[in-house]
């Protein structure tokens, strides 16, 4: 087989200046000797790397996973291994469970950039013939780790639109456990009133199996960007490919760019390409959004998930956005560098908050790059870049976070079940307990076209809204399950 195997280098680049370059090169096979399994060898490197023993007692990691093919036929996912993998000094290699892909992060307190080499996963790959050749590619994408522990939703004397509370509106209600949560009116339960928008519909309970964000997570740093989503479409067969196809009716109906989606696949390519590789992807709808996160072994994201991810164990405060106040920037923003890596703010607001949104957005319209306010930021604080208490971008504002709403059935119904790396012949999710259609589904944290008061943390106008297409100010990231 030695003689037979050829690498293909196609690493998810999620780049951005002050973010994370995050980049997989120097791809080989090593072993190749070995009965049934080989080891991949790979560098890996990113920009602004941390791990905190104290605060947020966090760290950021790279999620890997591998995609390959034989004789050119349809790409698969790669099984890994528990054991035999190599990790480089200073970092540490965690193959999950179910061995769809591995958490690489620091394997002590430290911050700055990353450069981890020889680097090696062992990969069971069964049996392949030794005349077979071998297309090997590595993915990588930024994560967040969120760690276990108590934490409260809702209840401020803010007004947002239905926001969860405990038996009175200004009283936050606490998650302490992933046991199920009473859905009623009553002292010390969990409720939320629906004075307009969507909700929900106040029924409950909220099963023990739902995530509730109590359990530590990964959650995706940025919101998927269009390179990341091209990587995706171009290992999918034909059949998948018109199912997944975003530039069709369903989705932008257009290979043009329009409002800074700039995917195109034309008819009859092998390919899709986009010329806004670092730009968050929009235009998707909630069944394709299942099929990229089931394809890299993440799983959707739930509307507590999102609420923690925000503020962590910090006590709500009325009127917040991600970054833990109600300040937010007011000035419309001007650009430099567009659809560059490098794409920046040239006029942040200092000593409050910025985001992407209505009355800042600007020229050109459209969601801007992932992590573009981190980057632009004068002082790093959680303020001036947006983040949240645990270092995650964009929760406020730029694109619309989709969430499992616990204000339906069909949402109430999902588990934490994460993705396997594969779909359906068709180009379908197949995870069982994951929403089938797109009840089940919402929206939280507001995109560029919406006013400010959407995108704070506790307002649920679209939580329980199931709209069924797509949207130029909707987009996703993932999350997954800790082992």
């Amino acid at each position: 087989m030695k003689s037979k195997i050829t690498l293909l280098l196609a690493c998810i680049t999620f780049m951005f200046s002050n973010a994370n370059n995050i980049s997989v090169s120097n791809i080989s096979l090593e072993n190749l000797n070995e009965p049934n399994w080989v080891q991949v060898e790979f560098d890996l490197s990113w920009e602004n790397s941390w791990r905190l023993s104290a605060g947020p007692s966090n760290w950021d990691a790279a999620w890997v996973f591998i995609k390959y093919r034989v004789n050119s036929g349809d790409w698969a996912h790669a099984q890994l291994n528990s054991s035999d993998f190599v990790a480089a000094s200073g970092s540490t290699i965690e193959v999950v469970s179910d061995g769809t892909g591995a958490f690489v992060y620091r394997d002590s307190d430290g911050s700055g950039d990353l450069n981890l080499q020889d680097m090696r996963l062992r990969w069971d790959y069964g049996s392949i013939d030794t005349n077979d050749v071998i297309d090997v590619q590595v993915f990588a994408i930024e994560m967040v780790y969120v760690p276990e522990g108590p934490f409260s939703v809702g209840g401020t004397t803010g007004d947002e639109i239905g926001k969860f509370y405990s038996f009175l509106s200004t009283i936050p209600y606490g998650v302490n456990s992933e046991n199920p949560i009473t859905v009623n009116g009553g002292v010390g339960n969990l409720y939320y009133g629906v004075p307009s928008g969507s909700p929900g519909d106040q029924l409950g309970p909220i099963p023990a199996e739902f995530p509730k964000g109590f359990n530590a997570f990964y959650c995706m740093k940025y919101e998927v960007s269009q390179s990341q989503w091209v990587s995706f479409f171009n290992t999918l067969t034909d059949n998948q490919k018109i199912e997944n196809d975003i530039t069709g009716t369903s989705g932008k109906n257009s290979d043009d760019e329009f409002n800074r989606n700039a995917v195109s696949w034309i008819d009859g390519a092998t390919n899709a390409s986009t010329t806004n590789p670092d730009i968050p992807l929009n235009y998707v709808t909630n069944v394709r959004t299942l099929a990229y996160l089931d394809w890299a072994g993440l799983r959707p994201m739930t509307e507590l998930e999102y609420e923690k991810s925000c503020r962590g164990p910090i006590a709500p405060k009325a009127g917040e956005f991600a970054w833990g106040s109600a300040n937010v920037s007011i000035n419309v923003y001007t650009y430099i560098n567009e659809s560059e890596p490098n794409e920046l703010v040239t006029n942040p607001e200092t000593g409050t908050g910025n985001m992407i949104y209505l009355d800042t957005n600007g020229t050109p319209a459209g969601p801007k790059r992932c992590g573009i306010l981190a980057a632009s930021a004068i002082n790093k604080t959680r303020e001036e870049t947006g983040g949240s208490y645990y270092g995650i971008m964009e929760l406020s504002g730029n694109l619309y976070e989709r969430c499992i709403s616990v204000g339906a059935p069909e949402g109430r119904s999902f588990t934490n079940a994460n993705g396997n790396g594969s779909l359906t012949n068709t180009g379908l999710a197949n995870v069982s307990s994951w929403p089938s259609g797109n009840d089940g589904w919402g929206f939280r944290g507001a995109g560029y076209p919406n006013q400010s008061q959407f995108a704070r943390v506790s307002d649920r106008n679209d939580a329980a809204n199931g709209f069924s297409g797509s949207n130029g100010r909707i987009g996703f990231r993932g999350v997954r399950s800790s082992n």
